[in-house]
């Protein structure tokens, strides 16, 4: 779905180790590790975050949060692997935070989507083309789900348990939405 080049730049810049070596660099409070930190990890979070709350605003509100989370909190984290993870189960706790603060779900604005996708330079032209149309003809569940695999490089066993789902509902709404992408691009049915 994206390009090959694009998915290697997302591993590299979401390498656990290069991630974990960040937040060990925040713990003693160099501001140079944050710096590299919020350049691996912000796309994701940014991402994550606006496919849950719908709203840039509430995105960038996460983000914010997060960052300061990770700043003042970094102590607290032990290494264990999967930094990614941990990175986007804080997001989405942040997330159910603010959902349960406002009480709000709200439809997001294609116009919100398609400021993401031409603000994020680690897409291509073809990335940014596949990607809007993905985000206009999925449903919520079946976007995130694509989002955390095609974008984030997450492994559906690791998406099922973000997103407290049984994997076999993860990978069937997985399938289902490439069926649907394939079916828009006149592929394989």
């Amino acid at each position: 779905m994206l390009s090959e080049t694009s998915m290697e730049k997302r591993k590299a810049d979401c390498n656990p180790d290069a991630v974990d070596k960040c937040i060990i660099g925040i713990q003693r409070q160099d501001s140079g590790a944050l710096e590299e930190f919020y350049h691996r990890t912000s796309a994701s979070v940014y991402g994550f975050a606006l496919s849950v709350l719908k709203n840039t605003q509430d995105a960038e509100d996460i983000m914010h949060d997060f960052y300061v989370l990770v700043w003042s909190a970094a102590d607290k984290y032990r290494p264990c692997g999967k930094p990614m993870a941990w990175v986007l189960t804080v997001t989405r706790n942040l997330c159910l935070q603010k959902i349960r603060e406002y009480g709000k779900k709200s439809d997001i604005p294609q116009e919100d989507w398609e400021n993401y996708i031409s603000g994020n330079p680690n897409m291509t032209a073809e990335d940014r083309v596949i990607l809007s149309e993905c985000l206009r003809s999925l449903s919520d569940e079946e976007r995130q789900i694509v989002m955390l695999h095609a974008v984030s490089g997450f492994k559906h066993r690791e998406i099922a348990r973000l997103l407290e789902m049984p994997l076999s509902t993860v990978l069937s709404k997985y399938n289902r939405a490439m069926k649907k992408l394939r079916k828009i691009y006149g592929g394989e049915q």
